[in-house]
């Protein structure tokens, strides 16, 4: 159940609850899911899909009554080996804080059981403080820090690389 308090002393403002599911995402989701990020990162969704249809990543939506997805996110069960790997977590960003991300990470871990495996690892950009004090919540502790980097395209179709560095958090389940 998806419960959204973000009034202000405005009458337009207002509380919602709406119930949420949870389940794989498919590739007829992904034009609802622009929010998330840019084509070039769709695309790689898209390509993941396709691992995920092999067995070897989980990829997840949390989606409205509508079925429209609000909440993303990857399972990666061949970077580690005994673990699954959380990645490409996102919520559409009307709706953070909302409890969506905990609704996700949380359904991720199930699969990670249902598949046998009783770790889970992650990455957080370190310039991501409300990610990763979720993840912390969520009893995930920081081991280590490495730097990543991706292709992103720019409103004006150039592609530039982004940098940053992570902070590796993971949890025994």
């Amino acid at each position: 159940m998806l419960r959204c308090v973000k009034t202000e002393d405005d009458p337009a403002h207002a509380a919602v609850t709406l119930p949420v599911g949870v389940r794989d995402l498919l590739p007829q989701d992904l034009p609802a899911c622009t929010w998330a990020g840019s084509d070039t990162h769709l695309r790689h969704v898209e390509r993941e899909l396709a691992r995920a249809a092999a067995g070897e990543v989980d990829y997840l939506a949390v989606c409205t009554p509508a079925d429209l997805p609000v909440a993303i996110g990857g399972i990666d069960y061949q970077v580690s080996e005994g673990a699954g790997t959380l990645w490409q977590l996102a919520v559409m960003p009307a709706l953070q804080s909302c409890g969506l991300g905990t609704l996700l990470v949380r359904a991720a871990e199930q699969r990670i059981r249902d598949r046998g495996l009783r770790r889970v690892a992650l990455a957080v950009e370190e310039d991501n403080p409300r990610a990763r004090a979720l993840y912390e919540r969520l009893g995930y502790a920081a081991y280590g820090r490495e730097p990543d980097a991706w292709d992103e395209e720019g409103p004006d179709g150039s592609i530039r690389r982004h940098e940053t560095m992570c902070v590796l958090m993971r949890k025994n389940l």
